[in-house]
């Protein structure tokens, strides 16, 4: 049973350029965009439609030998639970409910330069022990997004910029593997970033 629900899951939907889209990639593809049009409006729906697509992204990652990213999926879903209750209890220092606010460039430099510092050293453990073909650009969305999703859910400002970065290496990535789908999501995340942006900062 398992193994006919996941042939149906991969089965293409449609062809893009070539490239079949599965229905995974479709129905994981709506739950992304339906995430980020309710983290531009601080809605706490993103989170459990980050959980669902998360884990969504990590079968077809894995599939597709993007362990990185596939990794980083499990990760993102492990953090939609962590900032579900950030959003809904987290408080800050002050002992205050969390609200939007920026961090500020003082305070990005630490995690900046520790996400820099993670990439090549994640970039030399996927060439080394497994078979990703793309190594290091698997590795720069993946600890990149890391730093993003920390920031979302602790509703720092600085997450949108952090999130135009990942979003242009990862239509690059997914493209070369030929997940245009996914590509057109990536893309289609770049102004909606810019949109959450100045959503954002208007809050």
């Amino acid at each position: 049973m398992l193994a006919a629900a996941w042939a149906a899951l991969i089965a293409p939907a449609f062809t893009a350029f070539g490239s079949p889209i599965s229905w995974l990639e479709l129905v994981a593809f709506v739950l992304a965009v339906w995430m980020v049009v309710c983290n531009m409006h601080v809605h706490l729906l993103a989170w459990p439609l980050a959980l669902v697509s998360s884990l969504m992204y990590f079968a077809l990652f894995w599939d597709g030998r993007l362990y990185g990213e596939a990794s980083l999926q499990l990760l993102f879903a492990a953090l939609a639970l962590w900032g579900w209750w950030q959003w809904r209890f987290g408080r800050t220092r002050q002992g205050d409910a969390l609200s939007v606010r920026r961090l500020g460039l003082r305070g990005l430099v630490k995690p900046a330069l520790l996400t820099l510092a993670a990439w090549p050293l994640l970039g030399a453990f996927l060439a080394k022990a497994t078979d990703s073909p793309l190594p290091y650009w698997d590795a720069f969305p993946t600890v990149a997004s890391l730093l993003g999703q920390w920031l979302l859910a602790r509703k720092y400002e600085e997450n949108w910029p952090t999130w135009i970065v990942v979003n242009a290496v990862s239509v690059v990535l997914f493209g070369i593997k030929g997940y245009w789908l996914t590509v057109i999501l990536y893309a289609g995340f770049i102004p909606m970033s810019f949109w959450g942006w100045r959503a954002w900062r208007r809050t």
